[in-house]
């Protein structure tokens, strides 16, 4: 068993920056592709990004390609989210995400596949 636990988000008004963090607890985290995912009100949950378990590999939603960057320290055992340029609609609920991988150079963008969710961390960007 995995769990994840997020931190960092706030208001924020148009313009500025955050940094979310998750934290996992369990096995050797770099076994694990990490994603970033978010849900805004009445909408379904989208992907944002997510990174390899031995942080080679990155991919990002295109709405956030320049202005998010994904990040992990593996002894740590945390995921970062740099979030830069925030715009209103990037308010959401943002969810840590972990999959486990044999190959880690392995990441997905799918979030039927990851395997343990945290419980969210709400960002609210103002105009």
């Amino acid at each position: 068993q995995v769990q994840l636990v997020e931190s960092g988000g706030g208001l924020v008004q148009a313009g500025g920056s955050l940094r979310l963090s998750c934290t996992a607890s369990g096995r050797t985290f770099s076994s694990y592709c990490m994603g970033w995912f978010r849900q805004a009100p009445g909408k379904e949950r989208e992907f944002v990004t997510s990174i390899s378990g031995n942080a080679a590999s990155t991919d990002y939603a295109d709405s956030v390609k320049g202005r998010f960057t994904i990040s992990r320290d593996n002894s740590a055992k945390t995921v970062y989210l740099q979030m830069n340029s925030l715009k209103p609609e990037d308010t959401a609920v943002y969810y840590c995400a972990a999959k486990g991988i044999i190959w880690g150079g392995s990441y997905t963008y799918r979030g039927y596949e990851y395997d343990y969710w945290g419980r969210g961390t709400q960002v609210t960007v103002s105009s």
